[in-house]
């Protein structure tokens, strides 16, 4: 569970030692700790880096099988509210898809849209572009069958 940057160009070849996190290391008592899930504005595709972080809570199902998450996906504030809680359902259930589609029983997890009702940074008073990017996530809360963590 280590992403790492690598310097170096298509021609070349690196060979590269990197020490792995144990992936227990993403799970707390009450969900599990990915890198932020974001996606683009008005989208609810899963772009590259949203499938690489969800392969690592497919590995953590598939290693504790008793394990339920209900996924809750955000918006920013910008659109109309019933817009972006739409959208934000969307989301949920395209990340709860895309686990589905890498062989984890449909039973083991949900998902639910928030809209713009839980921000993670409040846009009251105006955010930057990443600000309003860091609104637009999925976080993964863990229902039950949490494994006893170190």
């Amino acid at each position: 569970s280590k992403k790492v940057p690598v310097k170096g160009t298509n021609e070349e070849e690196n060979n590269i030692q990197i020490s792995l996190d144990p992936i227990e290391k993403l799970i707390t008592p009450v969900k599990i700790d990915l890198a932020p899930i974001f996606f683009e504005f008005d989208k609810s595709n899963i772009t590259a880096q949203a499938a690489f972080e969800l392969d690592k809570l497919v590995q953590i199902m598939k290693k504790y099988p008793e394990i339920v998450i209900s996924v809750t996906s955000h918006t920013d504030e910008r659109g109309p509210e019933a817009y972006n809680t739409g959208l934000s359902d969307r989301r949920a259930k395209t990340t709860v898809q895309y686990v589905i589609s890498k062989g984890i029983n449909a039973s083991r997890i949900s998902g639910v849209g928030k809209g713009e009702s839980e921000p993670k940074i409040d846009c009251s008073a105006g955010c930057t572009k990443e600000q309003h990017a860091e609104n637009r996530r999925s976080e993964f809360l863990i229902v039950s069958g949490a494994p006893m963590t170190e």
